[in-house]
């Protein structure tokens, strides 16, 4: 009888099995396509991004609501579109440094690089992605995500249709490749 198969189904950037290396490399158990779906570029394009899109849409329509008159709200409002930004950019970088080949000198949010400080970069950024998943969930109950403008809503709809389809993706090509039925 054989021996189960090895995870290895990123369900996000904190979910990569860390005895390969972050490019894919090192994993002789994972064909090619496997190997990508672990890749930074993917993982930014397909997980990161949209979720910077999340934040920075939330913190916009939190300016837009709780903040009328300025003040606390105002503030932690705006730092939270700046957090998102920087995060934009750091998933950014990390595509980018692995289209170059190269091994980013920093992680692909700012929690995940406070975590690096602990040497646990991917406990907070399963923290990162709770946090995210809460920010998509306060848009929904709320209902400020009716309030989006158009560009606003085109926005959100290609971030949820880039994360969730890649997610369905890698899970039917792994569970394929393994031969579940």
């Amino acid at each position: 009888m054989d021996a189960p198969a090895k995870e290895n189904v990123p369900a996000g950037p904190n979910m990569t099995d860390n005895s390969c290396a972050p490019n894919g490399t090192d994993c002789p158990e994972m064909d090619t396509i496997q190997r990508f779906f672990i890749r930074p570029f993917f993982l930014s394009l397909t997980i990161g991004i949209p979720f910077c899109i999340f934040k920075i849409l939330f913190g916009i329509s939190a300016l837009r609501h709780l903040s009328p008159g300025g003040g606390i709200l105002a503030f932690l409002a705006l730092a939270m579109t700046v957090w998102a930004f920087t995060d934009l950019l750091m998933n950014t970088g990390r595509s980018l440094f692995d289209l170059f080949h190269r091994t980013a000198p920093f992680e692909f949010c700012t929690i995940a690089q406070v975590g690096r400080i602990f040497h646990k970069p991917l406990i907070f950024l399963a923290f990162d992605t709770l946090l995210t998943f809460a920010i998509i969930c306060a848009m929904l109950w709320t209902g400020w995500i009716a309030t989006l403008s158009p560009v606003e809503s085109w926005l959100w709809y290609g971030a949820t249709t880039m994360n969730l389809i890649s997610l369905s993706l890698v899970s039917l090509y792994n569970e394929i490749r393994r031969g579940h039925t």
